[in-house]
């Protein structure tokens, strides 16, 4: 019997069509019966911003845009430090001698469900904006079916 047998998921199958993408993804992002280990950095907290829209707020301290890369591909949003090199002790306003601001590398990863759009991102005062919209398509909004 494998892990994917036990799996609470699989025990909902029987009673959902079309929902096994969904399944498979959720046992993907809790790894084996339990959540896998994922670094509390950096912080960030989900808001329902209005009736079908959210944002995904990212603490960024430090990090300027060049910094930083918002990337959406297969339903996966993905925000993450760019290569930089690490050798710079200068800026425009001169030399670090201590570096206390946290500028690691790093990825975080959201799952987005099929009917949502990522608009756009905004990195302003520290904090970066992700603005998303739930579009409900038309195959999925409420009709009445005619009786023949």
């Amino acid at each position: 019997m494998t892990s994917k047998d036990l799996s609470i998921f699989n025990s909902l199958r029987p009673f959902s069509i079309g929902f096994d993408d969904m399944f498979d993804q959720f046992e993907n992002m809790l790894g084996n019966g339990g959540m896998s280990m994922q670094s509390n950095y950096p912080p960030y907290n989900i808001r329902k911003t209005g009736k079908d829209k959210y944002s995904i707020e990212v603490a960024l301290a430090g990090f300027t845009k060049k910094d930083v890369e918002v990337e959406f591909e297969d339903n996966m949003l993905t925000v993450r430090t760019k290569q930089t090199d690490k050798l710079e002790n200068k800026d425009q306003d001169g030399e670090i001698l201590h570096k206390g601001i946290s500028q690691r590398q790093f990825a975080r990863s959201f799952t987005i469900a099929d009917d949502v759009k990522v608009n756009g991102a905004e990195l302003k005062d520290g904090l970066l904006t992700i603005a998303c919209e739930r579009v409900i398509p038309d195959y999925k909004k409420k009709k009445l079916i005619e009786i023949k």
